[in-house]
């Protein structure tokens, strides 16, 4: 795994006063990390991306259909009408019509509008989407630099206690150690032995995560991410354009809403303006004759059923404004948990290293004091555990605040 360099605490503050979350990225350009590209890959392996590009096609669809002339296709029926069958005097009546539905007042602007919603709520949904997609891979990208660190300490450990098993056996040998020191150095190896056992299999397991998502075995160097620099603004509007998961719902809600308007305008069904043209002849002997005419439909309208369909969109817009504004002290509130929990794990870390360092410190004089007979074994292992432990525990805080960092820039929206 890449090394992360401690860093000092930085202020990753933000007023928590403000309503929702906007951006003010503070960053260069820089070029696409393994993250991002592992993001990608797996965005193109989920099952929903290619759902969403086929809802989106269907909604530009629906959108080019509200910018006819007419609110659906029109019609042509053809009949005959003869005398074939009783007198056969050579009646005979040939009649076409030619019928297209019209738009209501109103209608054609509020389909419009609606059908141009559809499609940024479609639009809004697969960014949100991705993100969700992102958030699932960031957690699996730092179970596995986890596992891989606790792989590599374990391997470490066990290397460690196999060396120091080999020394006691030889002063065993001589007379300098006792057989309960040699058994205290093969139980240590057996231990060290057994905890890298289940390293490499909780290991495996992060490994095959991380592959089921991205569709590849995960890259040998987990990258950190930087932190995003974000403040809190009061502007719904601003917020959600940052944030897609806000952008989404923003999306919906106004979807919602111009549903209702289209119900409001469709108070009946659509009108039909009908060409009729007639080619006739009473028998034989005459000639045909030609009569063109046109006639209107216009449907009444039913109450009951208008109030029907404009409540059921009212409600569905009454929904959809409460979604976004649960959806905004989620994402609000996400977002402090995850600037409190970054915070955090940058003071863990520091303390991390002042223990690794001061552990280290101890193993290397109680080493040199067990070789010169001054330490028995079992104060030795105990020192070396301390050890053991801090290094562990640093492994464990520096990846946490690389993961506190994916999660801080998860809540914000932001994608490696």
């Amino acid at each position: 795994m890449k090394t992360i360099v401690s860093r000092p605490l930085r202020l990753v503050a933000v007023c928590t006063t403000g309503l929702l979350v906007g951006l003010s990225v503070q960053a260069a350009e820089t070029p696409k990390s393994g993250l991002a590209t592992a993001v990608e890959q797996a965005w193109r392996l989920n099952p929903q991306a290619a759902g969403w590009d086929a809802r989106e096609a269907e909604a530009r669809a629906a959108q080019d259909v509200a910018a006819g002339l007419t609110p659906e296709p029109g019609s042509v029926s053809i009949g005959s009408l003869n005398d074939r069958l009783n007198r056969n005097q050579g009646k005979q009546e040939y009649e076409v019509e030619l019928a297209v539905p019209l738009w209501l007042p109103g209608q054609k602007a509020a389909r419009a509008a609606e059908t141009a919603s559809r499609v940024e709520e479609a639009v809004a949904r697969r960014a949100a989407v991705r993100l969700e997609v992102g958030g699932e891979l960031r957690e699996a990208w730092w179970t596995l630099a986890a596992a891989r660190s606790a792989k590599v300490l374990a391997a470490r450990r066990l290397e460690t206690a196999r060396a120091l098993e080999t020394d006691v056996m030889r002063r065993y040998k001589v007379g300098e150690l006792s057989r309960i020191d040699a058994n205290l150095a093969q139980t240590e190896t057996h231990v060290a032995n057994a905890d890298l056992i289940e390293a490499e299999a909780t290991l495996l397991q992060a490994e095959q995560a991380v592959q089921t998502l991205i569709g590849s075995p995960a890259p040998k160097d987990l990258d950190e991410e930087s932190p995003t620099m974000r403040r809190l603004i009061d502007d719904v509007g601003d917020s959600a354009a940052f944030h897609p998961l806000l952008a989404a719902t923003a999306a919906s809600a106004r979807s919602a809403r111009a549903r209702v308007q289209v119900a409001h305008e469709s108070r009946r069904a659509a009108p039909e303006l009908t060409l009729r043209v007639v080619r006739e002849r009473g028998d034989f002997a005459e000639s045909y004759s030609n009569s063109v005419g046109i006639k209107l439909k216009i449907p009444f309208s039913s109450g009951s059923q208008v109030r029907r369909e404009t409540s059921a969109a009212q409600a569905e817009a009454n929904q959809a404004d409460a979604d976004l504004l649960r959806t905004q002290t989620r994402v609000r509130l996400d977002a402090e948990r995850a600037q409190r929990n970054l915070q955090a794990a940058e003071r863990q870390l520091a303390m991390a290293q002042e223990r690794r360092q001061l552990s280290a410190e101890n193993l290397r004089l109680a080493e040199k004091a067990f070789s010169l007979g001054e330490f028995d074994l079992a104060t030795l292992l105990r020192i070396r555990a301390a050890a053991f432990d801090a290094d562990a525990y640093f492994d464990r805080q520096r990846v946490a605040r690389a993961a506190a960092i994916s999660r801080w820039n998860q809540a914000l929206g932001v994608l490696p």
